[in-house]
């Protein structure tokens, strides 16, 4: 079963769905969980380094042209609260390709 449509660049696309039936016998779907892939899964393009006033989503706009990417520097990052990134100034963040995409750094 698969009731949701995402985006396919959503965090959600493609995780699979199930359901749970209800004491009052309604059944109602969800997401499976998803789990922070391993940052060394992904192929480095380069790092971010944080300044002062910056926002994720403008950060995930300069490098991918879409600000709601935001979760992409995330799970590069093993962040589960995005605004953990960008909380000490000079943290450099991973910038990569999506899991799974090999790539060159710096290309």
């Amino acid at each position: 079963m698969n009731a949701f449509l995402f985006t396919p660049s959503s965090r959600y696309n493609g995780l699979p769905t199930t359901t749970l039936e209800t004491a009052d016998h309604r059944m109602v779907p969800y997401l499976v969980r998803r789990f922070l892939p391993a940052p060394e899964r992904f192929a480095l393009l380069g790092e971010h380094v944080v300044t002062q006033g910056e926002r994720l989503d403008n950060v995930t706009e300069q490098y991918f042209g879409d600000s709601l990417a935001f979760w992409r520097i995330c799970d590069a990052n093993r962040a589960m609260r995005p605004e953990e990134l960008l909380e000490r100034l000079g943290r450099r963040l991973r910038i990569t390709l999506p899991e799974g995409i090999p790539g060159t750094p710096h290309a």
